[in-house]
Formats: C-alpha cells, structure tokens, sequence
C-alpha cells in the first residue's frame, strides 16, 4: 500500500505542477486529490520539495526511456525528430505542459535542488537533440548551417515556448510539426 500511495502522490502532484506549477498547489490540494491526510503525505515526502525532486526524477526517466525508444525505433533524422515532437504533442493533448518547461517558468522561485534537476533535464535534452542532428548532418539530411547546437536549443525553446501558448490558448493551433524541418533544415 505504502508505494501505491507514494506512486499516487508523485501522479497526482505531477498532475498539479503541470497543469497549475509548483507554488501554486499544497499538500491539503495533493491530500484531497489521492484521498489521504496530509500528515500522510508528509510520511512519504517531509518537504515539498522532496516530493518536487521525486516528481521530476520520474518524469527524467520516463523522457530518457522515450529517447531511447525512439532511438530504437528509428535510425532517420525525420523519424527521431517526429517522436520528439510526439512528446510534447501528448502533453498538449493531455491538456498539460511540459513538466521542466513549467518548472522553468518559476525558476527563480524554485528549491535550489529543483533548479538543479530542471537544468539538468534541459541539458539531457539538448545534448540528445545535438546528438542526432549531427547524426543528420553527418548522414547528409540537413545542410550544418548554424551548427547542431544551436539548432538543438532553438527546436527545443520553440516546443517549449508553443507548449505554453497552446496551453494558454486551448485551441490546438500552437504545436505544429512543421516547426521542426523550419528550424533544422535552415542554413
């Protein structure tokens, strides 16, 4: 009972810090959410913040293990960069955001171990972008351009930045696939 509790207040916060942000839900929201008191809850997680760096850390492996799904499943630049964009696409579809990106919005905010982790997870993406636009680049799919690098940050801060307007507008307009030949294949 013990960890389908803890894995029910890892769920219903994630839920929490992507659809409303990290500040602006309690433990009396989570305690009302899973069913439980919030003495409860303090069982599992002491502070906020330990239940932040579990959230995240969940969230981390779930993303790593899609990246190397993908990785798998795909060998060419377009198909890697397609099951990238599906990530974000789920998250709009659920009607949340991306976990980081709305821990980036309240960076400064934050518990310094959740700057950590939200920096750390923008750097895993990054380099995992890099990696296989250079592949691209090598393989000769797209012309090197700006460089790998900075093609990575700029498709990554563009699916982030439409995440948010789409889920600020709710009208599904925002994310669009296109995006991505735009920026990548751009000289």
């Amino acid at each position: 009972m013990a960890v389908a509790t803890r894995d029910a207040l890892i769920q219903a916060g994630e839920g929490m810090m992507r659809s409303r942000g990290y500040a602006a839900f309690s433990y009396a929201d989570l305690a009302a959410t899973v069913g439980i008191r919030k003495a409860s809850i303090h069982h599992h997680f002491p502070t906020k913040e330990d239940l932040g760096i579990a959230i995240v850390e969940a969230y981390v492996s779930r993303v790593v293990d899609a990246l190397e799904r993908i990785d798998r499943q795909t060998e060419d630049l377009w198909g890697r960069l397609n099951g990238f964009f599906d990530t974000f696409r789920a998250s709009s579809d659920g009607s949340l955001l991306p976990l980081c990106g709305a821990l980036a919005a309240e960076m400064a905010a934050l518990p310094p171990e959740l700057q950590k982790l939200t920096h750390r997870f923008f750097e895993l993406e990054l380099r995992w972008l890099t990696r296989v636009i250079d592949n691209g680049i090598s393989e000769a799919e797209i012309p090197v351009g700006v460089g790998s690098s900075q093609k990575a940050h700029q498709l990554l801060s563009v699916l982030e930045g439409a995440s948010l307007v789409e889920w600020a507008m709710k009208n599904g307009e925002t994310l669009d696939r296109g995006i991505i030949r735009l920026i990548v294949s751009a000289t």
